[in-house]
């Protein structure tokens, strides 16, 4: 039997507040927390929470009874996935806008723990794929939605047919319908075969979804998308279709670094 005593006070080094550890264990968002704190459903070693508490490594807190553990702070919980065209990224629930179906989602491939829940980091939409980043750390993926707008990111495009230069010039203009522009700094070719051709575009800060309304601005006929490079950090060879891995932190800080050079070996599209 776990005695209870008073929790941890905030001057205490290494405490952190009762909702923030909710949110970094992947359990709710800060504002959800709160909630749950409001209703007494949290304790830290025995005392109900407040919105003021504080606790670290040594207190137990409690949610409805349970034992939560603190989010590490290697930030395990985020991963990099190479994720198929069309495949469902997210678990049904999940608060994203192309999660209809959650069934041999992505996102139910990675740690499992009661409770965690996963965010996406500027997703793609269904229809194409590549490179994702999923984090249960809430505060860094706030970081990251931050910092990707300012990151250089690299898609491979397959097209019908090859661009005109008049196309190719209204690429790099990265006007959109919206009237924003898109920052576009190359538009290659890199191959193809028969009507297909493929095209090494790259950006800063654009996401799948306005890229390829920029192309078919164009005219050109857009069959798939594929996010290759997002920062520092690049989908290797080895992680073929369909798998993912956790990123390390030195990774995690790189592409928090928005200036960070893009990785020169990317792997090839499949044809």
């Amino acid at each position: 039997m776990v005695r209870a005593t008073k929790p941890s006070q905030q001057s205490e080094d290494g405490a952190e507040r009762v909702q923030k550890i909710l949110a970094r264990a992947g359990l709710a968002s800060r504002r959800e927390a709160e909630d749950w704190i409001r209703a007494g459903r949290v304790t830290i070693n025995g005392t109900p929470a407040t919105l003021g508490s504080k606790a670290q490594g040594s207190d137990q807190l409690r949610l409805d009874g349970r034992l939560v553990h603190k989010a590490p702070t290697n930030r395990a919980a985020t991963w990099i996935c190479h994720r198929s065209p069309g495949e469902n990224l997210m678990q049904p629930g999940a608060e994203q806008d192309d999660a209809t179906d959650g069934r041999n989602a992505v996102s139910q491939r990675l740690s499992r723990r009661v409770g965690r829940r996963y965010i996406a980091i500027s997703p793609m939409p269904r229809i194409d794929g590549g490179m994702e980043l999923l984090t249960s750390d809430g505060a860094l993926a706030a970081k990251l939605q931050r910092a990707v707008r300012a990151m250089p990111i690299e898609f491979s495009l397959r097209i019908r047919g090859e661009l005109l230069p008049d196309q190719l010039e209204g690429i790099m203009e990265g006007a959109l319908d919206s009237g924003e522009r898109l920052q576009v700094t190359a538009c290659e070719p890199t191959g193809g075969e028969s009507s297909n051709r493929w095209y090494k575009v790259l950006t800063i800060g654009a996401n799948g979804r306005e890229l390829r309304s920029l192309i078919e601005r164009q005219g050109a006929t857009v069959s798939r998308v594929l996010r290759v490079t997002m920062g520092g950090l690049g989908l290797e060879r080895t992680l073929a279709r369909g798998q993912v891995r956790q990123l390390l932190d030195h990774e995690i800080d790189a592409l928090l670094h928005v200036d960070a050079p893009m990785p020169a070996d990317s792997p090839a599209p499949d044809q």
